[in-house]
């Protein structure tokens, strides 16, 4: 576990599990220590250590693929809800609350606001801390593209629309990234390639 990020607001802890290296994200509030987790990937040992030192009171998914949920089970077993879009609710094996589009989580003093941001998978989204420049953005977008969309569910056409009106149309420049695997990015690094992206076609 490491302190990944941190302003006057909020708290970013940062572990990476599994076999192909998922970024789990705890989001804290630090006037009253109240958390939440991103992503149950794996590791579910360490990730239910992780709840407990850090004050966590719910999970919450970006998308269903498997390996972004293998501790699902764990975790909602140690008494944590589960929340996913209802688009990819049914590839987790139990949840507790869905997540609708543009909805706001409170965490402590922290307000989450949910944007749903369809590609990657059907009901994949992002979590952007109001009032600070943290944007969580699954698979959807990373340093140098968006997400993988040759799985079932995915389409490119749709994660392409959903970087270019739901984040770079929104985000300022500065917005930090925090991506699913691999390092972080800002809108600033990534928002002058969204065409070469579309012309490639990944």
């Amino acid at each position: 576990m490491t302190l990944h990020y941190e302003d006057s607001l909020v708290e970013v802890h940062r572990v990476v599990v599994g076999p192909v290296d998922n970024n789990v994200h705890v989001i804290r509030c630090k006037e009253t220590g109240e958390a939440v987790l991103v992503d149950a990937a794996n590791e579910h040992e360490l990730l239910l250590d992780l709840c407990r030192q850090l004050g966590v009171r719910r999970v919450v998914e970006t998308h269903g693929h498997w390996d972004h949920i293998q501790a699902v089970e764990a975790v909602r077993d140690a008494g944590f809800d589960v929340a996913v879009t209802a688009a990819d609710a049914g590839m987790l094996p139990s949840y507790d609350q869905i997540l609708d589009d543009d909805a706001v989580l409170e965490v402590g003093r922290l307000r989450i606001r949910t944007i749903a941001t369809p590609g990657h998978t059907a009901g994949s989204m992002c979590f952007h801390v109001e009032g600070t420049k943290l944007l969580f953005s699954g698979d959807t977008l990373f340093p140098g593209g968006p997400g993988a969309t040759t799985f079932p569910g995915g389409d490119f056409g749709s994660i392409i629309g959903s970087i270019e009106s739901r984040i770079f149309a929104r985000f300022n420049p500065d917005t930090l990234v925090l991506p699913g695997h691999g390092v972080d990015t800002n809108v600033g690094s990534e928002q002058p390639h969204l065409q070469e992206w579309v012309d490639r076609g990944w």
